[in-house]
């Protein structure tokens, strides 16, 4: 997990975590994270791109679409963190002790679901 700043663009977060992906066979993604750069870079480590591309794109790439309907799983995943009145209104002011909240909470929501 990456905690950015508020106005960070996707771009930049996905700069960020391109050296801490984990080995897979598919990243799901938004549309904010559709750039040429960043499907190569996914590319050069054997990763499947599964991003839909930007409407203002002028050759439409395309995607697995029955894969990107999972993608529905990882916003369920952040609106069960925000049920977490802490975590919505964010109280902490250090960025660790606020990362360290999200860690708790999405250690007590994995365990209650199990």
């Amino acid at each position: 997990m990456l905690l950015s700043e508020g106005q960070m663009n996707d771009y930049k977060g996905a700069a960020l975590m391109l050296d801490a992906l984990p080995h897979t066979k598919a990243l799901l993604g938004d549309r904010g994270y559709d750039a040429d750069w960043f499907r190569k870079a996914l590319a050069e480590r054997n990763i499947a791109a599964c991003i839909p591309s930007k409407r203002n794109r002028k050759a439409p790439i395309p995607h697995d679409a029955v894969l990107y309907r999972q993608r529905h799983k990882i916003e369920n995943m952040f609106g069960r963190l925000k049920d977490w009145r802490r975590i919505h209104t964010r109280y902490d002011r250090c960025a660790h002790t606020f990362m360290s909240a999200i860690c708790i909470a999405a250690t007590i929501i994995f365990w209650i679901n199990q």
